[in-house]
């Protein structure tokens, strides 16, 4: 009778463990399908890794990124990250200039947007150039704060990032931390 009260606790407790360990599996399962739809349709975290937006980014700033699941409600002056046909396989990150539909005139490495010039206190490494540019509907032009030290749409075969090719846009920078900052 004492041998049956044995078998009896010992197929009490292997119950348990399984019972907990199906537990931790659905706890699990339900974590990383959380993550998995943030990650597909909320935002995720980028890590800055070319000098193209100093001085406002810098290489190694962490930022958190937001999905863009519609292009109209992108603004000027955002810092966007799109894919491009020129570079394979990367994400690059800018700050959105040109809307669809907008002319930008570069004049002397200033940049105007429909014949007004652009106040852009954050560019810092100025190359003097002279462009212009007429965005086609479903399209955006993008340059890069570090204008000199910049490979973008002014540089591009097609300077132009269709509206598709557009993956999010910076919400804030957390690392290093003492630079953390929310972008508008």
């Amino acid at each position: 009778m004492a041998e049956n009260n044995e078998n009896q606790i010992e197929e009490a407790n292997k119950t348990k463990k399984k019972s907990k360990l199906k537990e931790w599996i659905i706890d699990l399962s339900v974590v990383a399908c959380i993550i998995l739809l943030i990650w597909n349709f909320v935002g995720y975290g980028v890590w800055i890794t070319s000098g193209s937006m100093l001085p406002t980014l810098q290489i190694k700033d962490r930022l958190i990124v937001s999905r863009v699941h519609d292009t109209k409600s992108l603004q000027e002056g955002e810092i966007v990250l799109f894919k491009n046909d020129e570079f394979p396989g990367e994400i690059l990150i800018k700050r959105l200039i040109g809307l669809p539909g907008d002319k930008i005139d570069i004049k002397e490495g200033i940049v105007y947007r429909n014949g007004e010039k652009l106040q852009e206190d954050y560019v810092k490494n100025n190359e003097i150039i002279n462009k212009s540019f007429q965005v086609p509907e479903n399209k955006y032009f993008f340059l890069g704060d570090n204008r000199a030290n910049s490979n973008d749409s002014r540089h591009w075969i097609n300077p132009y990032v269709d509206a598709s090719y557009i993956e999010g846009k910076a919400i804030l920078r957390y690392y290093p931390i003492n630079k953390f900052e929310v972008f508008k």
